[in-house]
This record gives structure tokens, C-alpha cells and sequence, in this order.
């Protein structure tokens, strides 16, 4: 507890440091900083210090699934979770299954489980980054041409170009050589003392950082608040009812492990999504169909990070509590049902308002008749 109220300070000093750090360029900056030096060096050296060993390949397919699930179970929950444009669904659509774990759960992961849980959390991120970057443009494209009648030509180029950008991301370059170099035996104690010295250092500001961004980043649009806070509660919900079961029916995991399992799929979402669909915005004409709520997306993103902030701080605060599966299964039916109690409100005032309907009495709906015949003779006189 001790922990967490200390890195829930260092996010309210980022609260307070909003007046003096508000452009998007300084955020920008800050954020550069984090995914291109910090968090890289705290991967490089998570990954030298972990064995290498067959489960790591399975590691990208268990993300890939976590987003496959959040895409499947949302086209299907999406009529009573929310009542929203056909433009707004794809867009919940494409950010709800993307997961930003750099942001959100690395510094957690390296700060309560250690280095090893670190590294296997970043492997497992490469399937949830091939999902984002490639099969979500994809799908983004495939809604701009379907409903805008567009034509392909240069799609092929872009796609290529986002392979490039995934693979040239500084997190996945390093990533590689860890790889690489763990492959020929080489650990962080092989390489050149002054180069091993930098790059602890550089790892060791990403937890500080990163909590002071999130405190930076927070906006929140009050007008959408209530939609994404049910959009969020189903989201996490779900992901801890599949975790609670994977815990329950496959047991004796390592209590790090077993957190893993908890705290991953509960990452903010990705802000790549966006991207895919501010260049759909670029293509399309002013006044054409829209595929996509951009403005939407953006709180949606803004009250992704703390609200999944909060929540992963909470797993790791009890979590002697949390890794018992019905515990964790209880928090996440706890989270459904929140996300879909105001459905159910609706269903109920339907069916008392039925039933009032069914209850009136002869007299009453002739009342009602005649009022009605009379109403309709004023309105053909009057015309």
C-alpha cells in the first residue's frame, strides 16, 4: 500500500505540473522520451537477465487472442452496452481490443513484479503490436472503402510503410538485439561496463516518468464521461472474468505469473487505432460520409490511461486478494453488470410501462379512443 500511494503521488504531481506543461508539442516531447529511450532500456535489460525457453513463442499468440476476444465480444455487446452512431461503433470498435501496455502496465510490472515478468510482458506486447499496426489499419481501410465507395489504389504502400514503422519502433529494434544477443550468450554483465552503466540509468527514469505523463495527459470530455466509464467497466470486466478463468481451470501458476495474467489485458488502449483513423479522416472529402468519431476517440484515449492506471495499481495493492480466481472473477462480474445497469434500467421501465398499459381498464381505452377520433377531426378541420 505503501508502494502504490507512492506512485499515486507521482501521478497527482503531474496533475499539478498541468499548468505549467499543457501544450501538446511538450506532451509530445515527454512521450518521445518514455518510448524512445526509457522504456526501451528497461526492455534491454529485463530481457538480458531472462532465460530463453519454448513458452516464449506462445506468448505473442495469447495477446493476439486478448484482442481477437475484446473485437468478437464487442460486436456482439454493442446494442446493449450503449446506444451510439454506426460511425462511433467502429470507433470503440478499433481502440476497445488495442492495448498500450507501455504506458500503462510495463512501469507497474517492473515496479511490483521484477525484471522477468517484465521482459515475458514485452514479448507477449509483439503479437498485440502486429494486431494494432497491420489487422487494425486493415479493418480501418476496409470500412473507408466499403462505406465511402473509395478505391485501393495505394493501400498496398501504406500497409508496407506500417510494417516499417513496426518494425523500425525503438522498443522492437532493441527487443531484437536483446534477443539476438541472448541467442550467442551474451548477458548485461558481457557488455562494456560504461555501456551497460548508461543504459541501467536510462531505465531507471521510465517508472518516474511514465507516472508523471499520465498525471500530464489526463483530459476528460463530461460529456462522454458516463458512455466511456461503461465502455471501460465492460472492457476490464470482461478481461478479468477471462483471466479469472484461465486462473481457475489451469492452476498452479506463480504468484508473478498468475499477476501477469491479471494486470496485462488491462492495459489503456493503444493510441495507434487513432492514427489509422485520423489518416481515413485525411482521405475522405469535407462534407462525405465519416467513418469514424475522431473527437470521440480522443476521450475515450484520455480517460483510458488513469482509469486502467487505477485499476492495475488496485490488482497489485490486494494482490494476495486477486490471485485467488474467484476473487478475480467476482471483480469482474462486479464490472459487467456496471457497464450494463443502465440497460437493464431500460428494460425494467419497459416492462412496468407494459405492464400499465396491460392493466388499463375497458373504460380507460375508450376514453382514449375517443380522445384520439376527437384530436383527429380537430386536425383535418383545422387543415
Amino acid at each position: 500500500m505503501e508502494k502504490t500511494l507512492g506512485l499515486l503521488l507521482m501521478i497527482g504531481l503531474g496533475l499539478i505540473l498541468q499548468r505549467k506543461i499543457s501544450s501538446s508539442d511538450q506532451l509530445k516531447g515527454i512521450k518521445v522520451v518514455i518510448l524512445c529511450v526509457a522504456l526501451p532500456a528497461t526492455i534491454f535489460v529485463a530481457l538480458l537477465k531472462v532465460e530463453l525457453s519454448g513458452m516464449m513463442v506462445a506468448l505473442p499468440l495469447l495477446a493476439l487472442l486478448i484482442n481477437t476476444i475484446l473485437l468478437v465480444a464487442f460486436k456482439f455487446s454493442a446494442g446493449a452496452l450503449v446506444k451510439i452512431t454506426p460511425g462511433r461503433k467502429r470507433t470503440i470498435m478499433m481502440l476497445l481490443q488495442s492495448l498500450a501496455p507501455g504506458l500503462s502496465c510495463f512501469p507497474f510490472i517492473s515496479e511490483y513484479l521484477g525484471d522477468e515478468s517484465l521482459a515475458l510482458a514485452a514479448l507477449a506486447d509483439v503479437g498485440n503490436k502486429l494486431f494494432v499496426l497491420i489487422l487494425l489499419y486493415l479493418l480501418a481501410m476496409h470500412w473507408y472503402y466499403k462505406y465511402n465507395g473509395a478505391s485501393t489504389t495505394g493501400s498496398k504502400m501504406k500497409l508496407k510503410s506500417m510494417i516499417i514503422a513496426m518494425i523500425s519502433e525503438p522498443i522492437n529494434l532493441v527487443m531484437m538485439a536483446a534477443l539476438a544477443l541472448m541467442a550467442m550468450g551474451i548477458n548485461l554483465s558481457s557488455l562494456p561496463e560504461s555501456l551497460s552503466l548508461v543504459i541501467l540509468r536510462l531505465s531507471s527514469i521510465m517508472a518516474p516518468l511514465i507516472l508523471l505523463f499520465i498525471g500530464l495527459a489526463v483530459r476528460i470530455n463530461r460529456n462522454d464521461f458516463a458512455v466511456i466509464l461503461r465502455l471501460l467497466s465492460w472492457r476490464s470486466g470482461l478481461m478479468l472474468v477471462i483471466s479469472g478463468l484461465v486462473l481457475l481451470f489451469i492452476p498452479g501458476f506463480s504468484t508473478a505469473t498468475a499477476l501477469l495474467i491479471i494486470v496485462l489485458p488491462q492495459s489503456s488502449c493503444s493510441f495507434w487505432p487513432f492514427a489509422h483513423m485520423n489518416t481515413v479522416q485525411n482521405l475522405e472529402n469535407e462534407g462525405s460520409h465519416h467513418t469514424f468519431d475522431t473527437s470521440f476517440a480522443l476521450s475515450l484515449l484520455a480517460c483510458s490511461l488513469p482509469f486502467s492506471t487505477l485499476l492495475i495499481m488496485g490488482v497489485f495493492s490486494f494482490e494476495s486478494i486477486m490471485i485467488n480466481p474467484v476473487y478475480t472473477l467476482f471483480t469482474g462480474f462486479i464490472l459487467l453488470i456496471g457497464a450494463f445497469v443502465p440497460y437493464l434500467l431500460q428494460k425494467l421501465r419497459s416492462l412496468f410501462s407494459a405492464g400499465d398499459a396491460t392493466l388499463a381498464t375497458p373504460q380507460e381505452k375508450e376514453v382514449e379512443g375517443h380522445a384520439s377520433i376527437a384530436a383527429e377531426k380537430i386536425l383535418i378541420d383545422t387543415n
